[in-house]
């Protein structure tokens, strides 16, 4: 597929969801969430939701993405398999559009590489390997950067989990009140428990904690729902690779 082609494709694919009428989705269907849905939505020009936007494949698929450097964007690595041969896709069939919102952007970038974690196997879900850096053709503002936060959040702190989510891809949608529940063990490996609302769409979102300095940072991402309670799994910034 040529590039000019492959951007009018994705371009369609924005336009269409944004232009239809919005699909109802109970939320009896939606894993992640519980019986008190806490999202609401926010502003995606503010801090810290402005470092966020969409991961969108050529093929359709579409998940959360957050910007950790001006050329490169952290998300979960089972996003980009194609759902249809469940192999990774080729970097060049992936965009990320900053700041998204029904159908418009404040930048947008083809990937031209990205990493996975270690032994990643495609599909899986709530591994310690389940993240992916996308390293960006062009350089996006850096005042929107977030950083990695690389010691985990202690038990009980203030996180917050915002994201593209099933029922309103449009919108930054975020559960702004939950908290960190503590480290488990998958393989031996660490992976962030937590009681944010989110499904599906949120995955690769930043789980979002304060450091130090009182800012909020990158904590994790997100890579698991539980089906019926707002529990989920997610990947330490810790666990990521250094960020080129």
């Amino acid at each position: 597929m040529n590039r000019g082609l492959g951007a009018l494709l994705l371009l369609l694919a924005i336009a269409a969801p944004a232009l239809a009428q919005p699909r109802l989705i109970p939320r009896s269907t939606l894993p992640g969430i519980g019986s008190a849905d806490p999202r609401r939505p926010v502003d995606g020009t503010a801090a810290p939701w402005r470092a966020l936007g969409r991961v969108q494949l050529e093929i359709g698929g579409r998940c959360t993405g957050t910007l950790v450097g001006p050329r490169t964007v952290l998300t979960a690595a089972h996003c980009l398999v194609s759902p249809r041969s469940q192999q990774l896709v080729q970097p060049g069939t992936v965009h990320f559009l900053l700041g998204y919102r029904q159908g418009e952007y404040v930048a947008h970038a083809r990937v031209s590489a990205y990493r996975i974690g270690p032994g990643y196997s495609p599909g899986a879900t709530g591994s310690a390997a389940d993240w992916a850096l996308l390293t960006l053709e062009v350089a996006l503002p850096a005042d929107r950067v977030l950083p990695l936060l690389r010691e985990a959040p202690a038990p009980r702190s203030a996180l917050m989990l915002g994201g593209y989510q099933q029922d309103r891809p449009e919108v930054l949608l975020a559960d702004t009140g939950c908290r960190a529940i503590g480290i488990s063990r998958e393989a031996g490996q660490p992976v962030l428990m937590h009681d944010c609302a989110g499904t599906r769409g949120s995955s690769g979102a930043p789980l979002l904690a304060q450091g130090a300095d009182g800012r909020w940072g990158v904590a994790g991402v997100a890579s698991r729902v539980q089906l019926d309670v707002a529990l989920g799994q997610a990947v330490p910034a810790g666990s990521v690779g250094a960020v080129p």
